[in-house]
């Protein structure tokens, strides 16, 4: 499934003759194997994400559930999305931003014209860098979660390795709630937001809200999305609805109902994965999420960012 990544909702034209939002598919989607052009080493590869894109940050979470901190290194790039597109902290040292580590380059679309000089594409996050050969692995994040969850379990302990986020057993059910979530939530979000009629932007929020309706009987009393374990289907999700209440009620007016009022089943699967487990909360930034979604010209102008919510997640 090719998925559409956050800069794909930098203004631009992008949106269908009926005002709908039109996702964006990425363009790099080699994968890391054993015998293949990219081989699972220590320390060949490197992550560059942006805090406040949910798409990146799946990748980020993910790293960090394996294990991988001391095999794939990360760069964080500023949270406001410039003219160019993403830029590091060279040009924009927002706090928390990183300076690119290999050429100090500017913008993230730098490296994109380094592989291929003539690139058309979205310049997006995240990037799946390979330093060997100083080239573009991969940028689709659904992709790079499952390089992650697999590919380097020679080179961590048996304890991370045994982590399994896609076990065979679940696939079909990962795959179902998969489809559901990045059609109706993660991609339903910036249906909404990014919608330029009324039409659109009303068929895109009632689809949103009809499929939390749904997740919200899936989790009532449950930990988890499928099975009895966290899968990549949880970390999908996560993303969005962590954002939900500081970025997408107001920004892309998604606001029928806040998460925290109006979901109490998703409301507490989300808490328990932010509060319980470092790899969510230490993965999040609201300072950056909020600066994200609130610096776009094409959804607030005068780039005004909001204080509240407060607090931005409730405790358990």
């Amino acid at each position: 499934m090719s998925a559409v990544t956050h800069e794909s909702a930098v203004p631009g034209p992008r949106n269908n003759p009926d005002g709908s939002f039109n996702l964006v598919v990425s363009s790099f989607t080699e994968t890391v194997e054993k015998g293949g052009r990219f081989e699972p080493e220590k320390d060949r590869y490197h992550l560059f994400v942006a805090y406040g894109c949910p798409w990146a940050t799946r990748a980020l979470i993910v790293r960090k559930l394996k294990g991988l901190e001391d095999v794939i290194g990360v760069s964080v790039v500023s949270p406001r999305l410039a003219e160019n597109g993403w830029a590091f902290a060279r040009v924009d040292p927002y706090p928390g931003a990183d300076r690119e580590p290999f050429y100090d380059s500017e913008y993230i679309r730098e490296l994109y014209q380094k592989v291929e000089p003539n690139y058309k594409g979205r310049f997006t996050v995240p990037v799946l860098w390979d330093k060997k050969l100083e080239t573009i692995v991969n940028n689709e994040s659904s992709d790079i979660v499952r390089i992650f969850n697999t590919a380097f379990d020679e080179l961590i302990s048996s304890e991370k390795a045994a982590v399994d986020l896609y076990p065979v057993a679940l696939r079909k059910n990962i795959d179902d709630v998969n489809e559901l979530v990045f059609n109706t939530i993660n991609c339903g979000v910036y249906k909404a937001g990014f919608a330029t009629s009324q039409q659109a932007y009303e068929s895109a929020v009632v689809q949103l809200f009809e499929s939390l309706d749904r997740l919200e009987k899936i989790l009532d009393g449950q930990d988890y999305l499928v099975g009895s374990q966290l899968t990549e289907a949880d970390v999908r999700l996560f993303v969005t609805i962590i954002r939900f209440d500081v970025a997408y009620h107001g920004a892309f007016k998604c606001n029928l109902r806040t998460i925290r009022d109006g979901y109490p089943a998703i409301h507490l699967w989300m808490r328990k994965f932010y509060w319980n487990n470092p790899a969510f909360y230490e993965t999040c930034n609201f300072d950056h999420i909020k600066t994200t979604y609130f610096s776009s010209p094409k959804t607030n102008p005068n780039g005004v960012v909001p204080v509240g919510p407060i607090p931005n997640i409730l405790p358990l």
